[in-house]
């Protein structure tokens, strides 16, 4: 017995070490993960208005898309800041009304965007701003940049499909930036952690690239309008043989059976129903 006992005697010196390795490790990997967790609300806020602005950025872009007639016709600059800033970066269940501008006082704040004293990382709507083009010009005219989109339409030349379709080769490009606040001091105990967010001067930028006018449409009358055209479209040669086909029908058909219409283009439109056009 007295060996065993030795031995179990020998060993505890040896536990109580290994015991205070294990707690020395611990307090080693604490020191760098606590941060990390301290820091993980922040990352996700600066995540969250990151996919804000991608989703603002593409809302400017796709309305270039609905408003394809022309620029003329495109909303200005300034109206889609202001719809921007209201929809996208205000308080979450702000509704969506014409002319509705976000002002600077809590209640039109996105609760979530602060940090932990409170403040709002968008200190003033005017931080955030709307954007064209890869140089950031401040009209729409300076998101057009070239493509060559309507290259496979102009073979053989002779025909210059493009032109003939009327596209507009180019792409459109719309950019929104929002800049945020740097982090306050909060404290002595989490001011390490927090230290280097003081001096981040952080921006989020976003772009989101369209082909505009080339492939859309008004309405149906719009997409005949385009291919209404001999060079286009030979069969409108045709056209005027309809009566001559109609009388010689009535002769030899019978009369339930619908004559032919030669080169109509009105006979591919879309029907939508009056109660879906409201």
């Amino acid at each position: 017995m007295r060996p065993a006992l030795y031995a179990h005697r020998s060993l505890r010196p040896r536990l109580h070490r290994c015991g205070g390795q294990a707690l020395t490790e611990f307090v080693v990997i604490a020191l760098a993960l606590v941060p990390l967790f301290l820091l993980m609300p922040m990352v996700a806020k600066y995540q969250s208005v990151t996919h804000a602005t991608e989703m603002a950025s593409r809302y400017v872009a796709f309305e270039a898309i609905a408003n394809n007639d022309g620029m003329s016709n495109y909303k200005p600059p300034e109206q889609l800041a202001q719809e921007v800033r209201r929809r996208f970066y205000s308080n979450s269940d702000a509704p969506i009304k014409t002319n509705d501008e976000a002002g600077d006082f809590k209640a039109n704040q996105n609760l979530f965007w602060v940090d932990a004293q409170g403040d709002a990382l968008i200190k003033n709507f005017t931080d955030v701003t709307v954007s064209f083009g890869s140089s950031h010009g401040a009209n729409h005219a300076d998101g057009k940049s070239a493509a060559d989109d309507g290259k496979p339409f102009n073979v053989p030349s002779p025909l210059q499909v493009g032109e003939q379709l009327g596209l507009k080769t180019g792409m459109y490009t719309a950019n929104v930036s929002v800049k945020l606040a740097n982090l306050q001091d909060i404290g002595p105990s989490f001011a390490s952690t927090y230290e280097e967010f003081k001096n981040l001067n952080l921006t989020v930028s976003r772009h989101t690239s369209v082909v505009t006018d080339t492939w859309t449409a008004r309405d149906a009358m719009q997409v005949e309008s385009r291919i209404d055209n001999t060079l286009l479209f030979p069969g409108k040669l045709m056209r005027p043989l309809n009566p001559v086909l109609k009388a010689t029908n009535m002769v030899v058909e019978l009369p339930h059976i619908e004559p032919p219409n030669m080169a109509k283009l009105e006979l591919w439109r879309d029907q939508v129903p009056a109660d879906r056009l409201r």
